[in-house]
Order: structure tokens, then C-alpha cells, then sequence
């Protein structure tokens, strides 16, 4: 029988002393996260619109904007569930709609920013030639207040769904950059990237083996915030008139449209503005999950 000689208790070899798997560490820890009941609650009302999404085609919804002048102001009805708007829209399948369009603006911002921000922040971060010049130019775009920059890109190229993704973007690939940017630089010395260069490692096997995969664990946490920016610049922009043309179902057009109406049909206002506030509320709460169980440092104060 061998005996371990640091902790005499256990036995040298006993599986039960093996370390848990980092992957499963993950995946323990999140399912402890998720038996909380607000992240739990979030969880699940971001599931519920993601599903009322995709699926929204197939749930009693009508075209989202077709207009009926017989049935303006409709109230809630069997045939119309959360009544109609000042065109004879139906309220319920443009809320539905609302979400789709929201969700891949969100979706289309955060892919787009973190490619571009990731690639940009690497040849910052290692050349040190090509920092200077870049970070010059970081710091002018963020100079420029967010939703001013994007009213300008629209109103130059005219409000598409391309263009409002372009102009949502374009402000929040400094942050990403910014932050891939101290992550490289910090991981330059450390004593394995120093033996891999001095082995003479080759610059993309530098790059993606040992500098990269360091900077997945913020990626994943800032992308859930600029998800949720995403969405709220989408309907700010929507509701300034400055953003997606008016007939496309978008939160912001709808409240928009409605806030003339308030009184007459506050629902007009209410239904998007409550579905909107939900779901930045449980994006907000689970990227705040996600930075406490990927974050070490966290975790250390934890």
C-alpha cells in the first residue's frame, strides 16, 4: 500500500486526489450559477425570447405589417391579442417580429465587432510598430459619443438592416480591441511564450497555440454586453428615426409610433418597452455569470 507522503491521509494514486478537469470545473460551476434564482429567472426569460423568435411564425401571428384601417386601435381581442396600433397592425406578431429583428442585430454586432476587434488588438498587442497607430486610432473613434457616430453612419448611407449593424459595430470595436490588446500584452511575458520564442516557435503557431486562446474567456464576456448595447442602440436609434425604416417591426419603431398614441393605447409603449427591458435585464445578468465563472480573478474573491 503506498502511502501518499505529503497527505499521509490519502493514498498515493487514489483517483478520488486527481484534479477536476477544467471543462468540467466549467460546467460545475455554471450549474451552480444557474440554481440561483435571479440568474435562473434571466436564463430563462432569454430563453422564452429566443424561442417566441424563431418560433414566431408558427404562434397565432399574422404578417407584421399588414395594414388594416378597419381595425385601428383594436383592443385585445381573439383575434388580435394585444390589440392593434394606429395602421391596424397587429401588436402581438410585431412584438414577436421585434424580437427576431433585435436578436440578430445583437447577434450580428457582437460577432462582427469581436472578429474584427480580435484581429485588430493581436497585431497591436505583439507589434509594437503597429500599436501606436492603431490606439491613435481607437481612441478617435471612442472619442466620438457612440449613438452620435452611428446617427452619422446611417443618415450617410441610409438606414438598411446592413447599415444599422455597421454603424453599431463601428463603435464597439475599440473596447474589444482595447481589451485583446492588454490581454496580448500581458501574456508576452510569460515564461511559456518566452521558451516558445526562443525555440523558435513559428509567429501564427505563437499566435494561435499560446497568445490567443487566452483572450476567449473575456471575448465571451464582453461579447454578452456588446449584445445587449447592440440591441439597446438598435431601438434608441429606431425610436430618433434615425435607424430602421419605420414598416420593419423593430422595438423601436413600435414605441416610436406609439408614444403619440400613450394615451389613447399605452400598450402601444408598454408591451415592446417591457419585452425590451427584460431581455437587456437577463443578458446583462448572465454575462455577469459568465465574467465571475470565467474571470480567475473573480473567482479568487469568490
Amino acid at each position: 500500500m503506498n502511502i501518499d507522503p505529503v497527505r499521509p491521509g490519502l493514498l498515493a494514486g487514489d483517483p478520488t486526489d486527481l484534479p477536476m478537469p477544467a471543462k468540467d470545473a466549467l460546467a460545475a460551476q455554471l450549474r451552480l450559477a444557474l440554481k440561483s434564482p435571479p440568474v435562473f429567472i434571466a436564463f430563462a426569460i432569454f430563453a422564452i425570447v429566443l424561442v417566441l423568435s424563431v418560433l414566431a411564425p408558427v404562434l397565432g401571428t399574422v404578417d407584421p405589417i399588414a395594414i388594416d384601417p378597419s381595425q385601428r386601435f383594436a383592443g385585445i381581442s381573439a383575434a388580435h391579442w394585444l390589440g392593434t396600433d394606429a395602421f391596424g397592425r397587429d401588436t402581438y406578431s410585431r412584438v414577436l417580429y421585434g424580437a427576431r429583428v433585435s436578436l440578430i442585430v445583437g447577434l450580428g454586432a457582437m460577432v462582427a465587432s469581436i472578429a474584427l476587434g480580435l484581429v485588430t488588438g493581436v497585431i497591436a498587442g505583439y507589434f509594437r510598430a503597429a500599436d501606436a497607430i492603431i490606439m491613435r486610432v481607437m481612441d478617435g473613434i471612442m472619442a466620438i459619443p457612440s449613438i452620435l457616430l452611428a446617427i452619422a453612419l446611417v443618415s450617410l448611407t441610409g438606414g438598411t438592416l446592413t447599415t444599422v449593424l455597421v454603424a453599431i459595430t463601428v463603435p464597439e470595436i475599440p473596447r474589444v480591441v482595447r481589451l485583446v490588446r492588454g490581454v496580448i500584452l500581458n501574456v508576452r511575458s510569460e515564461p511559456y511564450v518566452e521558451a516558445a520564442v526562443s525555440l523558435g516557435s513559428r509567429l501564427h503557431r505563437l499566435l494561435m497555440r499560446h497568445m490567443v486562446p487566452n483572450t476567449v474567456a473575456p471575448l465571451i464576456v464582453q461579447g454578452t454586453f456588446i449584445f445587449a448595447s447592440a440591441i439597446l442602440t438598435e431601438a434608441t436609434l429606431s425610436f430618433l428615426g434615425a435607424g430602421l425604416p419605420t414598416e420593419i417591426p423593430s422595438w423601436g419603431n413600435m414605441m416610436a409610433d406609439g408614444r403619440m398614441y400613450f394615451q389613447l393605447q399605452p400598450g402601444l409603449v408598454l408591451y415592446p418597452g417591457v419585452v425590451l427591458a427584460l431581455t437587456l435585464l437577463s443578458v446583462n445578468v448572465l454575462g455577469d455569470v459568465l465574467r465571475d465563472v470565467l474571470d480567475p480573478k473573480m473567482a479568487k474573491k469568490s
